[in-house]
């Protein structure tokens, strides 16, 4: 055999032998975060190979398994109505069952999984150089985000778009954003009479705001959005186009504080949907969820 193809073959093991083995899992995308999280004991060295937000979706997914019904419009809900594997169970307060289907191992596991995410918090650390979960999970999200459906509405509707469910937000275009109902509308859900939706503008960006006085029945969930408050750790941008990004609609810097609503997923990556103002005039939006400091997320157990 040549001496030069054994040498590259060489090269090749030994650096597939240095690769953490984050590297190498990511080189296979899978329905599940962990795949066999239900019937193997987590170790703490490997929950620290992840950073914080996944663990959290980690921990979210041992009970997912099970069907347990999370509360509309939270972000483990958006992310898990999104796997091909996830059935929530018939009975929406469906806790005490779900947790009598968990094994001895999944427990542990539970456990494990609030003991490391614990213990970053007391560091003050999000773990950013971890691994994340969408980089190693099948997204078919496209530039829809999670949690966002297809809905039809009744035609020839022109209706005004706000960033907040408020008339008195936010607006796009220059204040003149409007959604046609001639086209394809997404839909997350109802906020206080407004229905939150996503849609393909003219120039080809998405925007994500809401509508009301809307002609005939619209089905769809209530949503309950957190309202939490967050620390921005790095420069960012706030947009209403999280499929994009082409929209800016203000610049925030470390250290300021921010209300943290909920997050989603699409092919751009993991998002937080934030609310703020812009020279008083109250206005949500989304930026990338690593840039927030890390805060109470809702807790199956």
């Amino acid at each position: 055999m040549d001496k030069r193809f054994l040498a590259l073959l060489l090269a090749v093991v030994l650096l597939a032998a240095a690769l953490p083995m984050g590297a190498l899992a990511a080189q296979k995308k899978r329905a599940y975060i962990i795949p066999d999280s239900d019937t193997r004991l987590l170790t703490y060295e490997e929950l620290w190979q992840w950073d914080y937000e996944s663990i959290g979706y980690i921990f979210n997914e041992i009970f997912a398994r099970h069907g347990y019904n999370f509360i509309p419009g939270n972000q483990y809900d958006n992310y898990f109505r999104t796997r091909p594997w996830y059935t929530p169970n018939a009975d929406p307060d469906n806790s005490a069952a779900c947790y009598s289907q968990l094994s001895d191992v999944e427990w542990a596991n539970e456990r494990l999984c609030k003991d490391v995410r614990t213990e970053m918090r007391s560091l003050g650390t999000s773990n950013p150089e971890g691994m994340h979960f969408m980089d190693y999970v099948e997204s078919g999200y496209m530039d829809v985000l999670s949690g966002f459906e297809l809905i039809h509405l009744e035609p020839g509707q022109k209706l005004a778009v706000y960033s907040a469910p408020s008339e008195n937000s936010w607006r796009g275009a220059g204040g003149k954003a409007k959604v046609s109902t001639n086209g394809s509308v997404y839909a997350a859900g109802w906020v206080n009479g407004w229905l939150l939706m996503m849609y393909e503008t003219n120039s080809g960006a998405v925007r994500v705001g809401y509508i009301h006085n809307i002609k005939g029945t619209v089905d769809a969930d209530m949503l309950f959005l957190m309202g939490s408050p967050r620390t921005v750790l790095k420069d960012c941008t706030l947009t209403d186009d999280p499929a994009t990004n082409s929209t800016s609609i203000r610049r925030f810097f470390a250290g300021e504080q921010i209300t943290y609503l909920t997050g989603f997923q699409n092919g751009m990556g993991s998002w937080a949907y934030v609310e703020t103002t812009v020279e008083g005039t109250l206005v949500r939006g989304f930026v990338p969820m690593y840039v927030l400091s890390a805060g109470p997320e809702e807790d199956p157990s």
